[in-house]
């Protein structure tokens, strides 16, 4: 009975390994750690590049005077 259940465990991880290799999104669709000093500067250049595209368009809004 022990052999048989040995062998049978062995067969069935093997089988958990392949399918967890083939459907690598099925472990849960978590998505991958960001550390926090790496959020803080992903912000900061979001940050940034909002702030200058604000810069760029209140300087193209401004009106045109027709002569």
């Amino acid at each position: 009975m022990n052999r048989k259940k040995k062998i049978f465990d062995i067969f069935n991880s093997k089988v958990k390994k392949a399918k967890a290799r083939m459907n690598p999104g099925s472990k849960g669709n978590k998505p991958k750690y960001v550390s926090k000093a790496q959020r803080e500067k992903l912000a900061a250049e979001q940050a940034d590049v909002v702030q200058s595209t604000d810069d760029n368009t209140s300087t193209d809004e401004q009106p045109k005077e027709d002569s």
